[in-house]
Parts: structure tokens; C-alpha cells; sequence
């Protein structure tokens, strides 16, 4: 049917043809009852004489004008007129994406824009079972104002369906060939190639062409003839994006990649996921520094979990108002703060992405292993990104992150996994190294900074294989300085204890230490302009707060926040990601006879260190805000009885009769043994001797102390001292630790790791150690039997945790019991366990860590 002007179709006035196609013409037209110009598409007659395919039309028509989304073109009425099925739409002024095209390739700035758009509008259809099924640049306009609107919903469906769900008709660029199945040439997936149903994978797969068209200006399937092009759809890739847009992010490039998958199970799960990624690549959708505010959902009160994170919040914000307010005469807006997370869990690594925009962070909900997931501030919700059991450690200015896989703790405060690469886009990920426990990239991301021990040390590379530090301590938190001249890094001086100082490396080794040494030091990132380095950090207790040196070494507190922060990254226009979390060290016990566990945790962060032989006293650390800044020693009866404080220090272990408790005391960070008796007495300070004391215990006998050590210049060692007094003997060479509790019981030998990490036996009178077979070195050595060749040892590398009875001869072990409290929520590891040598009694600590993410404005 062809119109003229002037003429009527129904009710519409016809003011002038658009264009025409294959189905069917377009004009102009004027709806006199409200006053507005349309569209109205007018069908091919043909279609009224096919009773089955004009319900469907109507069908799908109602369906596509029941879609309300400013990306979809607007659907007002449809009908029939002389035989001939029209549909009326909105009036668009503008031009079709081809038309675009037809000109050259689409930056990828504005491409990521109307992509977008594209993505949004899908996800608006598929969410109410709609799928194109013919998308492509034709059906695609660009209006005027920059909006991108999809065409035709619902009228690729028109076209003959066999039975079977195959399709008989194929629109190609020349026309309709019979035989062959629904689709653009060009633009179909493998599955319409193959005469397949198409559901919304199939549109994105089009979505994909369309975006890998919009960026080069080629099509990514084209062949001489429409067979060439189906076997290129079915068997080839399309050219690199780079050969034709040297601009083409390489994370944008995989979001192309991953909409073409030959598999369908393989694409973006949803159109809405595709629009995620691509936001999170640019922060096309939200201006530079805004954050939206969220707002009550209707008819939901908030939860007890909520409203006690806003008095959290609150109190944060009139802290550092305070703070503000004497530090500066007048007023000064003070630091908001915009809480991220919600569930109940451990929140790990996390990170802004290269739009400076979304939070890309790691966390461990209720229970569950980490996982990575992906937070745009418009939306309270977050996505997870699709990798159970892993950790963010670092993203690059070209959206490379760095993950770690497998993540487990192998000591309290480290993880360790292997490090892979893979893009924010999605993707596989290609794994690097293993047994890294921290990472970062280099300005240009070319290279990561890594952390990782290698015999006795911990070490920071820059690059990889290159070494900048090492200590017998442990390194964590590198950053990559802003110019990729110099590492920042929190260096502790103990295993199993966070205190520690900010230092800086430069790329030929030479270190610096810029802060004084705090009880504890988490978190660290660069001001985007190199001036200064932001930390967390606390003189005593655990509650952190934000602190900033310069290179030269002057420092100056940026706030405090109440609770236990930790930054953890800063965006270029200062906002900064930071944790704020409750930690809680608590301990389960299990005492001769019970049937039960007991908790008896004491204070805030309470280490199980030694159980008496008869499995009625334990002996425990307190090191958090109820320790003070030295620690404590305390005493508790299994029984549930009240805590006895026996004095200073970090209580190790306790003698053979129960008498006396060893503690090492921190003093100015000089560490010494001092012994504390457990009823009456004073207690006994032990001459240093030059040795800085890091663990100790009674031998069997209870005459003589094991302890290790280090001396200025050198590395750690064993040594013995009788209690009576007297020098210590060193019975080992440098490279030596050894696991309390695991001196056998006829005082001959202990479990000692070697300067290779490997077990193995050594005798106290010196010589060759002895290897312990199939002992792996995650595990963690507890206690000997009486027998002397049944060790008790601890896997703590997951949840739960499992203690196994390992032969020291034949490297045998068996299940003797699994160690988790029933509330997992936040449970990040098991920390330490002790038994008594019958196995009748046992202790362990657990650490909980609860935490949410959080944006905060306004810190200067």
C-alpha cells in the first residue's frame, strides 16, 4: 500500500513518507485527536492474508507497547486499514546508527555511550521476555538530543516460524532468501545461523557486532557471499579491534569478545550485566565526583542492621567534624560518609576502577569463601563478578586487575593464592604466580610490585623477580608511587602481629622508614599527586586512625574515625574507599568430659596459647583494646570461670606443673622472655643477651626454655637457657622457627622450619634435621602424643579448620576433628588451636571479622 499526503489511515492524517523496507513503508502522519506528529509503519498486505501471523504481530505489538524506557521507541497504537496491518510510534528526529557509520568508526567514548544505551534498552525488553531478534545498526537511531532509540521490538518475530522453532525466512542485505533462517546477515548469532531459537543471547551477540561496528567502522562477519559470512559467524573471530582503533580500551575489547561467543553460554548472562561493565569501564552514566543518595524504599522499615550502621556512621561523621572544627578556626563542611556494603561478612581488598566511580572489592559474606563483586554508587546493590574464592589485589589504569585464586591465611593477618590477570571487562583468568600475598601495578601497567616469602623471608619485588626488601618480618600493603619510582609499603617487624611503620623503597633497594611504629598498621594508598602517603594506624588498641606522611618524613593525622578502619584506596578528585570493621579474636574450648563447646573468650582479642596437661587451665593473650599497648597474660579455668590477669606481656606457654606461664614482653619493641607464676610469686624477667625473642616455650622437664631469636644483623635462630639463669645456646643455624607445644616428650627434639619452609625434626643437641614426610607446609604443628611419634597438627588454610593425628615415621595422618563455630557470618580463620598431649581437652581462637564498605568525601 502506498500513501499520499493528505490522505487518512484510521485516524492519522498522512503528512509524507519516511522510508520504506523490507517490512513494509514508514510515513509521517499526524494524530488530530492529540495533537502530535507520528510514525506510522504500514505492513505488507500479505500479512492479513496469515490469520496466525497477524495474532502474532498483534501479540508482540501490545508486548513492545507495554515497554516504557527512554532507549525503546515508544509504541502508541496499532491496526488495520484496506487489509494492511500499521503500527504508529513515536516521531524521532535524527538518523539511523548506519547512517552514523556510513561516516567512520565511532570514538570509544561516545561508541561506550550509545552502547550503553543500547544494553539498557535490551535488558528493559528481556526483563519482560521480549527479544529483538534483529538488531542491527538499521534499527538503531540516534535522535537529535544524543539518545539512542531501538527499533522495530517486537516485528522480527513476524516472519514465518516452523514448528520446531527453526525459521524459514532471512533478511540479508540484498532482501528475503527462502530456506534459509531469521536474521541480518551479518548480524545474526551461531545459533539463528543454525536455524536455532533465538532468546536475548542472540541479542547480545548482535549487540556485539553492532559495538565492534561502531568502533572500527567494519563489519566483524562479512564475507563475499552470505555462505561466507554464515562460516565466519560459525568459525572465525573478528580482527583484533586495535588494527583499525589503536584507542579501543582492552577492556572494552573484551566486553566485544565476550558478547561473541560462539556458545551462548558463554555471553553476558544479561543485558544488564553488559551495561554494568561497560559503566564500570568509563562512568559514562554518572558525573565525575557525584554520588548518589539513596533513598527509604516505600513501605520497608530499616533494619536493626542498618540503623545500627548509621549510628556507626553518625558518629564517624560528628568525630571528624569535631576533629575538623578544633583544628581550624571557622567552619569547614565536614567528611561525609556513604556506606557501600550491607550484608554480614569480612570485606577484603577493594579498589576504585579506572572511572574513578565504581568500587571493585572483595568480600566474604555470611559464611561464604571471598568473592569479587563490582558497586556503582547509584545502586545499593552489588554484582558479583563471578570468581568464588578469590581476591582483589590491584586494577590497573587500563582495568587489568590482579586477583589472587584460592585464597587461603596460612598465618594471622596474611593470605596467600596465586596471582592471575584478568580484565574488569570479564573473561578467564590468566594465571602468574603462586603464593603471592599482596600485589600491585605499575603506573603504566606493564609490571606488578608482588609480596611473597621465600625461605625464611618475605619479600617486595619490583618487578617480579626483582627484590627491592626483604625482612623476617612481613611486608603488606605495597603501593606503586604515583610516578612508578618508589614502593610504599607497612613494614612489621613480628610474624602473627600487625603493629609496624610506613617505609618506601626506591627501584634500587635503598628503603626508608617515614612513620614511627604503631601497635597496628593496616592500609595504605598514594595521593593521586605523589605528595603525600595515607595510612591507617593506632599507637594502642586496634581503633585506626587516618594518617598521611609526606616523603620527608612529616606526618599529620587526617581524622579519626570510631572503630577499626582500614583505606583502602583514594580516587583522582580525593574520595577515598575505606573498611570500617569489628574484629573480635574469640576462643572455643572443650574440656575433659564435655559434651559441648564452651566460649571463652575473655576481652576483645583473645589468643588461645597453651593448655595445661590435665585440660582444666588455659593459658591466653589479650592483644586488642582490652590488652593494652603490651599485651596481657591471662589464666582461665576450661570450667567457664572468671579470667585471672597474670600479668604483661604476650602469654606463650605454660610449664610441665603448671606453675609458671612464659610471656614476651614488647618492650620499645625489644622483645624479652619474662615468666609469670600462676598462683603465688613474682615474676621473672630473663636477660636479653642481645637476642630479640619472637616465640618460646618450656621444654618437658621444665628446667630449660626453647625459644627463637634474633640478633642484630642476622637471621633467626634456636636457642636454649636453663630457668635458673645462665647464657642461651644457640643449637641451630640461621633460617630456623620451630611450633610450641612440639618438643617431644622425652625433650630430645622439636618441629622446626627450615630456611626451605619444609618440617622437619631437629634434635636439641644439634646435628642434621629429619624430614617429616607428607607433612604439607600450610600445616601447623600442635602437640605430641604421649607415645612421642603421634603429632597432632592444624590445617587452618579454610574453613573449617581440621586437626589431623600425623606418624612421624610414615607420614601417615587421619581425621581427629574439625574446628568451626556454628556462626560462620565474618568467621575469617582459626587462628591457633592447643590440645593436651591425651587429646582429652582442647582450645582454639577464631577471628570474626565484621566490616562494610564505606565512600568518604571530604577528608583532607
Amino acid at each position: 500500500m502506498t500513501l499520499v499526503a493528505g490522505s487518512r489511515l484510521g485516524p492519522y492524517e498522512i503528512l509524507g513518507p519516511i522510508g520504506a523496507g523490507g517490512m513494509g513503508e514508514v510515513y509521517r502522519a499526524k494524530d488530530p485527536r492529540l495533537g502530535r506528529d507520528v510514525a506510522v509503519k504500514v505492513l505488507p498486505a500479505s500479512f492479513s492474508q496469515d490469520a496466525d501471523r497477524l495474532r502474532r504481530f498483534e501479540q508482540e505489538a501490545r508486548a513492545a507497547g507495554a515497554l516504557n524506557h527512554p532507549n525503546i521507541t515508544s509504541v502508541y497504537d496499532i491496526g488495520s486499514a484496506d487489509n494492511a496491518p500499521y503500527i504508529v510510534t513515536e516521531l524521532l528526529e535524527g538518523e539511523t546508527l548506519r547512517q552514523r557509520i556510513a561516516v567512520g568508526p565511532i570514538g570509544p567514548r561516545k561508541a561506550i555511550d550509545y552502547a550503553v544505551q543500547i544494553a539498557k534498552g535490551l535488558a528493559a525488553a528481556h526483563e519482560k521476555g521480549i527479544v529483538h531478534r534483529d538488531l542491527k545498526p538499521e534499527n538503531l537511531f540516534l535522535t537529535k538530543d544524543g539518545r539512542v532509540k531501538i527499533l522495530d521490538f517486537g516485528l522480527a518475530k513476524l516472519k514465518s516460524e516452523r514448528d520446531d522453532g527453526g525459521q524459514t525466512d532471512m533478511q540479508t542485505v540484498s532482501g528475503t532468501q527462502p530456506g534459509v533462517v531469521l536474521g541480518t546477515m551479518g548480524y545474526m548469532s551461531p545459533e539463528q545461523v543454525r536455524g536455532k531459537p533465538a532468546d536475548k543471547r542472540s541479542d547480545l551477540f548482535a549487540f556485539g557486532t553492532i559495538l565492534y561496528e561502531m568502533l572500527s567502522g567494519q563489519k566483524a562477519f562479512r564475507g563475499d557471499s552470505a555462505a561466507d559470512t554464515i562460516t565466519a559467524i560459525l568459525t572465525k573471530e573478528p580482527p583484533d579491534l586495535s588494527q583499525t582503533n589503536r584507542d579501543v580500551h582492552p577492556g572494552l575489547d573484551r566486553i566485544v569478545r565476550h558478547c561473541l561467543e560462539k556458545n551462548p553460554e558463554e555471553r553476558f548472562e544479561s543485558a544488564r550485566d553488559v551495561a554494568f561493565d561497560l559503566e564500570a569501564l568509563s562512568g559514562v552514566s554518572t558525573p565525575a565526583g557525584a554520588v548518589a543518595v539513596r533513598g527509604e524504599r516505600p513501605g520497608r522499615r530499616p533494619s536493626w542492621a542498618l540503623l545500627v550502621a548509621a549510628v556507626i556512621v553518625g558518629a564517624a561523621v560528628a568525630a571528624v567534624a569535631a576533629w575538623t572544627w578544633g583544628k581550624r578556626a571557622g567552619y569547614v563542611p565536614p567528611p561525609s560518609f556513604h556506606q557501600l556494603t550491607f550484608q554480614r561478612g569480612e570485606v577484603g581488598g577493594a579498589l576504585f576502577a579506572p572511572d574513578g566511580q565504581t568500587a571493585v572489592y572483595s568480600a566474604a559474606w555470611e559464611g561464604k569463601p571471598f568473592e569479587v563483586f563490582i558497586n556503582r554508587p547509584e545502586s545499593p546493590e552489588s554484582r558479583p563478578f563471578g570468581l568464588p574464592g578469590t581476591e582483589v589485589l590491584a586494577i590497573s589504569k587500563s582495568g587489568e586487575m590482579a586477583v589472587s585464586l584460592n585464597r587461603r591465611t596460612p598465618q594471622p593477618f596474611i593470605r596467600t593464592g596465586r596471582l592471575a590477570r584478568i580484565s574488569i571487562a570479564g573473561g578467564a583468568p590468566r594465571d602468574v604466580l603462586d603464593d603471592v600475598q599482596w600485589a600491585d601495578w605499575s603506573p603504566d601497567g606493564q609490571s606488578l610490585a608482588i609480596v611473597r616469602d621465600v625461605g625464611v623471608k618475605n619479600r617486595l619485588e619490583f618487578p617480579i623477580g626483582k627484590v627491592l626488601y626483604d625482612t623476617t618480618g612481613w611486608v603488606s600493603h605495597p603501593r606503586v608511587s604515583p610516578k612508578g619510582d618508589l614502593v610504599a609499603f607497612i613494614d612489621h617487624s613480628v610474624l602473627r602481629d600487625d603493629g609496624g611503620s610506613v617505609a618506601v623503597v626506591d627501584l634500587s633497594g635503598k628503603k626508608r622508614t617515614l612513620s614511627p611504629v604503631y601497635a597496628t598498621a593496616q592500609g595504605l594508598a598514594w595521593r593521586p599527586d605523589g605528595s603525600e602517603i595515607w595510612y591507617t594506624a593506632a599507637e594502642g588498641g586496634f581503633n585506626r586512625a587516618v594518617h598521611a606522611v609526606t616523603l620527608s618524613g612529616k606526618e599529620r593525622l587526617v581524622g579519626r574515625v570510631p572503630g577499626i578502619s582500614t583505606i583502602r584506596d583514594i580516587s583522582k578528585d580525593g574520595r577515598v574507599l575505606m573498611t570500617n570493621e569489628s574484629d573480635r579474636l574469640g576462643i572455643l574450648a572443650r574440656g575433659p568430659g564435655d559434651e559441648k563447646e564452651r566460649e571463652l573468650s575473655w576481652l576483645d582479642f583473645s589468643l588461645a596459647t597453651d593448655i595445661s596437661a590435665d585440660g582444666k587451665n588455659l593459658l591466653l593473650a589479650e592483644s586488642g583494646e582490652g590488652g593494652g599497648a603490651g599485651y596481657s597474660a591471662y589464666l582461665r579455668k576450661l570450667d567457664g570461670s572468671p579470667a585471672v590477669r597474670l600479668g604483661d606481656g604476650g602469654a606463650a606457654a605454660l610449664s610441665s606443673d603448671g606453675a609458671w606461664a612464659i610471656s614476651i614482653l614488647h618492650p620499645a619493641s625489644n622483645p624479652q622472655i619474662v615468666l609469670l607464676p600462676t598462683s603465688v610469686g613474682e615474676p621473672k624477667v630473663l636477660s636479653k643477651e642481645g637476642l630479640d625473642v619472637v616465640e618460646a616455650d618450656f621444654l618437658p622437664d621444665g628446667k630449660r626454655i626453647l625459644f627463637a631469636a634474633t640478633e642484630p644483623g642476622h637471621g633467626m635462630r634456636l636457642y636454649l637457657r636453663d630457668v635458673a639463669g645462665g647464657k642461651p645456646r644457640a643449637f641451630t643455624p640461621e633460617g630456623y622457627s620451630f611450633y610450641r607445644g612440639t618438643v617431644t616428650p622425652d625433650s630430645r627434639f622439636t618441629v622446626v622450619r627450615g630456611p626451605d619452609r619444609r618440617m622437619y625434626l631437629y634434635s636439641l643437641e644439634g646435628g642434621e634435621p629429619t624430614g617429616l614426610p607428607g607433612l604439607p607446609t600450610e600445616d601447623v604443628p600442635m602437640r605430641f602424643a604421649p607415645d612421642g611419634r603421634t603429632l597432632f597438627v592444624l590445617d587452618r588454610g579454610e574453613v573449617p579448620s581440621k586437626v589431623y593425628r600425623y606418624d612421624v615415621a610414615s607420614g601417615r595422618k587421619e581425621l581427629w576433628r574439625e574446628l568451626v563455630p556454628a556462626d560462620r557470618a565474618g568467621l575469617s580463620s582459626v587462628t591457633r588451636a592447643v590440645v593436651t598431649p591425651d587429646g582429652k581437652a582442647y582450645a582454639y581462637s577464631y577471628l570474626r571479622v565484621l566490616s562494610y564498605l564505606q565512600l568518604v568525601e571530604g577528608l583532607k
